[in-house]
């Protein structure tokens, strides 16, 4: 779909977001075997953001339709462990960071974290932002002071 002209979302028919949907997570699922699973990425990192966040805004325009579904490739994150390593359980699943893109979209995120923190609207909030730096996320566990384990996210619920 990377280049295609594409009707705005909000001009889809219902069965023209069905047949996009399937579209869409095939192509994401093929993008996610050549990132996570060969470490050779064939489009960047702001295409594949692009093709998830239309994903995501036609899944949004659409909820009526239950066009997501639960083996949805966009619904996942990260890879299936790799083979030849100790599999780890998380204790908590490690979820995919958040992107904002533009003034609405970091407004939208301020609105959830104090919704979040059952804040009030005028209540101080501080936060502290960096570039996001694509790279291993990894779970590193230390008892008493001392390192125990350490495991890749894996697909957010195992890694190894």
């Amino acid at each position: 779909m990377i280049g295609l002209r594409l009707k705005p979302v909000k001009q889809l028919s219902a069965s023209e977001a069905r047949t996009e949907i399937a579209a869409l997570g095939a192509e994401i699922a093929v993008h996610d075997d050549h990132y996570h699973g060969a470490d050779a990425p064939v489009i960047s990192d702001a295409e594949y953001d692009a093709l998830r966040r239309r994903h995501d805004a036609i899944a949004a325009r659409f909820p009526n339709l239950n066009l997501v579904s639960a083996d949805d490739p966009a619904q996942r994150v990260g890879a299936a462990p790799a083979g030849g390593f100790q599999k780890v359980t998380h204790s908590q699943p490690m979820l995919s960071l958040g992107n904002a893109f533009d003034d609405t979209e970091f407004a939208d995120f301020v609105d959830r974290v104090r919704r979040f923190l059952s804040l009030t609207d005028d209540a101080e909030l501080t936060l502290v932002a960096e570039p996001k730096i694509d790279g291993l996320s990894a779970a590193l566990r230390y008892e008493r002071g001392r390192f125990v384990r350490g495991a890749t996210r894996g697909d957010g619920s195992v890694g190894e």
